[in-house]
């Protein structure tokens, strides 16, 4: 029976040579590009999603307020 190797899987290759150094644990990306992955995650509730619940992400402050426009309209009324 021929033995299967696993390897651990660190996801897609990015070059960090040309960022600065106190930049290295930060990546920007597009919104819409995490979005759909985030909202799959959360649907199925994948429990890594509790490993980052505490870390902070800056948005744009036009974003923050249709967010906070977002919360306050779906609450149900009473």
């Amino acid at each position: 029976m021929a033995q299967s190797h696993l390897r651990v899987y660190y996801g897609p290759s990015v070059d960090t040579s040309n960022r600065p150094a106190s930049s290295k644990d930060t990546v920007s990306v597009a919104l819409g590009e995490i979005l759909p992955l985030l909202a799959d995650a959360v649907r199925s509730e994948r429990t890594w999603l509790q490993d980052f619940e505490n870390d902070e992400v800056t948005i744009s402050t036009d974003l923050y307020e249709v967010i906070l426009a977002y919360q306050h309209f779906r609450r149900p009324s009473a």
